[in-house]
């Protein structure tokens, strides 16, 4: 026992010298490292919402000061500002896989820089030919980066932001956009053919999105459907009944509320969509991290969803219900009779019927934010302009059944294909996070 205090006692005195002549090496060094270290890296969260809005204006919003692109085409741009975006926050700090690159950031770096320089960077490229458009990237640049303290962080941030926007730039090179691909109507158009609708008679809108390449998928076609129900078929018979009473413009056996989720759904797809994003995770609070993990896997997956129902609707190239019910008494079933002058309750969109995109694009962003909140909970206000109100959904599933309802009251899609459409979007969203935005711990 006697040799064990004493070994106790002495291991005692070596600590105490140890640390008495520690004491004396940190006072000759200075303060330790705490007191000298760099302030942390700026990382609001803020900058991901901002430049979202941003993008909205530019991409979506009218000309002169936007492209105009609030249409089918708008999903793509926006998936190229939300990838780069995700890269430069992600590769800084290291929480989740980067997509489709491998380029890790200076240690320090800024994601908040990154971030603002990513999307200004492919913004720029993408529409800086418009003059007022041009002005308005580089006036919310100087903002964002005036809110950053300048030094060796910003700087890298910025130049890592760069490379993040340059990559996804080179990657989306020479990907099929604005291909000159055309859907030829044959003359005499046979029944069941997509052709020009009334009033406005206009061609296939964007048809080259339906051969331009993935971002995610492996090809467009992976989820593509089958035919839809053929013409004589019960189930083609029910439903364009369906649309023909419900759809119709006057006289139509919708109920009020059927005749305003007609309108809600309307116009929410492009830009009220992206401003629910970005009050959802401020709302939540996310993380710069998570802010734009989350914007990624909803804007990729909306421009993949939309892109494969673009490769069915050329492929398949089915008429849209305005033509379906004009043309009844010609389309060889003696059960359904035309109704010449019968109007859609809102105007028919230039491309092919079969199968949604519209509710691809509901389900899709449904789907992804029910796998990333908390309970699977989807937790969005939407806020419709033409319908004029805010509606908030909680559950994927009710807010995917209203959007399929609510095409066939706009007149404009008959229910098989509001159904499919939703699968393809359900199919996409769920192929986007098994293989793409993983935690990297």
């Amino acid at each position: 026992m006697r040799h064990a205090s004493s070994a106790t006692s002495n291991r005692r005195r070596w600590a105490a010298r140890a640390g008495f002549a520690l004491l004396g090496i940190a006072t000759l060094l200075g303060p330790g490292p705490a007191a000298g270290a760099q302030p942390p890296a700026a990382a609001n969260p803020a900058v991901i919402t901002t430049w979202n809005e941003v993008a909205v204006r530019a991409i979506a919003g009218p000309t002169p000061h936007g492209a105009g692109k609030a249409n089918a085409e708008g999903f793509l741009w926006f998936s190229f500002v939300q990838a780069a975006v995700y890269n430069a926050v992600n590769g800084i700090t290291g929480e989740y896989d980067l997509y489709r690159w491998n380029a890790r950031a200076p240690k320090g770096a800024s994601p908040q820089a990154a971030a603002a320089a990513a999307a200004h960077r492919v913004l720029m490229t993408y529409f800086g030919a418009n003059a007022t458009t041009a002005a308005d990237l580089d006036a919310a640049y100087a903002t964002s980066l005036a809110q950053i303290p300048d030094g060796v962080s910003k700087a890298q941030g910025i130049r890592y932001g760069e490379r993040a926007a340059q990559r996804l730039i080179r990657m989306r090179a020479n990907d099929g956009r604005n291909a000159p691909i055309v859907f030829n109507v044959p003359q005499p158009t046979p029944a069941g053919v997509w052709r020009p609708t009334p009033p406005a008679g206009a061609p296939f809108l964007a048809p080259w999105l339906s051969q331009v390449d993935p971002l995610m998928l492996d090809s467009l076609s992976q989820f593509r459907p089958g035919p839809p129900p053929a013409i004589g078929s019960d189930l083609y018979r029910r439903e364009f009944e369906e649309v023909r009473d419900s759809g119709v413009k006057l006289g139509s056996s919708r109920t009020a509320a059927q005749t305003q989720s007609a309108l809600f759904f309307f116009d929410i797809a492009v830009g009220p969509l992206q401003a629910a994003l970005r009050d959802q995770v401020t709302r939540h609070g996310l993380n710069i991290s998570d802010s734009a993990r989350l914007f990624a896997a909803v804007d990729l997956s909306l421009a993949d969803s939309v892109d494969a129902v673009w490769d069915a609707k050329f492929h398949y190239g089915w008429w849209r219900p305005i033509t379906a019910i004009r043309e009844a008494d010609n389309d060889g079933d003696p059960n359904t009779a035309g109704v010449p002058l019968w109007e859609p309750f809102l105007p028919t969109p230039p491309y092919p019927e079969w199968p949604s995109g519209l509710n691809s694009v509901v389900a899709a962003a449904s789907t992804v934010l029910s796998r990333l909140n908390p309970g699977g909970h989807v937790d969005l206000y939407i806020t419709s302009a033409g319908a004029g109100e805010t509606r908030h959904y909680d559950n994927a599933t009710a807010m995917q059944q209203e959007a399929v309802n609510a095409r066939i009251w706009s007149g404009i899609h008959f229910r098989t294909s509001d159904e499919v459409g939703r699968t393809i979007g359900i199919e996409v969203a769920n192929w986007a996070l098994d293989h793409y935005f993983a935690p990297t711990k």
